[in-house]
């Protein structure tokens, strides 16, 4: 199993609305104006570590993970390019763009864009990132603005570099109106959808999330089954959820056949983020059982 979609921190400092972003301790954060539960409270410390994520993935069974990034958390190109080097078989990194010329990006395995967030919402605007991507073969993690806004400015893109591989994230958020056009995307070679925050985005209904999987299988409508992976935007779902209950209320679903699971979970993700030689991840018991 790989997870697509995931966050790591040493240290928060970002920005929402403008307004600082950063730990409180007890796994909460001021979020802007707000106090947030960030994280499990038992990340007592406010560091979210590739140690207690690696500890939480081999319980849940999860072989390989993708390190996304966001604003709201700050640039942790330092500590993933450290995470990467340690971690080299089961960890992928993205380098955080941040609507300034990127830097080196040879340590990374993608370039992150947070178009939702952007002051420029024209991707076209951004063709430089695109063109970096093209030229030293990253691939492209990007969040899109709810519904469709920003789709034809990517499609553009799409086009006009066929090759990078782009990972649509937040499966295209699919609670929001036109939330389709961006799985629409995914019909280009190399243009996949992650669902990372799926569980947020169906939150009020909680687990077992129907909704959500009848999302995925209109999305498999779309684009087929062969351009969607899983993701869990650990650790923020996590404060509603366990890292297993992210993924199970799929693989217990009787509406994918176990060939569909198979892509989802792991080998849409392995041919896309390029993972080799991943662990077996055996089962463990727990104290509940």
């Amino acid at each position: 199993m790989i997870d697509a979609h995931l966050h790591l921190w040493n240290q928060q400092k970002g920005k929402v609305g403008g307004l600082p972003v950063y730990s409180l301790g007890g796994g909460r954060s001021m979020f802007g104006n707000e106090v947030r539960q960030m994280m499990p409270a038992y990340m007592t410390d406010g560091v979210n570590s590739v140690e207690r994520l690696l500890a939480n993935m081999d319980f849940a069974q999860v072989a390989g993970a993708v390190v996304t990034q966001e604003y709201i958390d700050g640039n942790q190109d330092a500590y993933l390019k450290q995470v990467r080097k340690e971690h080299p078989v089961r960890i992928r990194v993205s380098a955080l763009y941040e609507e300034k010329p990127l830097q080196d990006v040879s340590w990374a395995d993608g370039i992150k864009i947070c178009a939702g967030r952007l002051a420029e919402q024209d991707l076209t605007k951004h063709d430089s990132v695109f063109a970096e991507a093209a030229k030293n073969d990253k691939f492209i993690g990007i969040d899109l603005a709810d519904g469709d806004g920003q789709v034809a400015s990517l499609r553009e893109m799409i086009q006009q570099y066929p090759d990078v591989r782009v990972a649509i994230g937040h499966f295209g958020m699919v609670t929001t109106k036109g939330w389709q056009e961006q799985i629409r995307l995914a019909q280009h070679k190399n243009v996949y959808v992650e669902s990372g925050g799926i569980t947020w985005l169906f939150n009020s209904e909680f687990y077992p999330y129907p909704s959500a999987v009848k999302a995925i299988l209109e999305a498999r409508d779309i684009c087929g089954m062969e351009k969607l992976m899983w993701g869990s935007d650990y650790p923020r779902t996590m404060t509603a959820i366990t890292y297993r209950m992210s993924w199970d209320f799929v693989q217990k679903s009787p509406l994918l056949t176990d060939e569909e699971k198979r892509l989802f979970f792991h080998d849409n993700a392995e041919r896309f983020y390029r993972f080799e030689n991943l662990p077996d991840m055996p089962y463990i018991h727990h104290m509940a059982e």
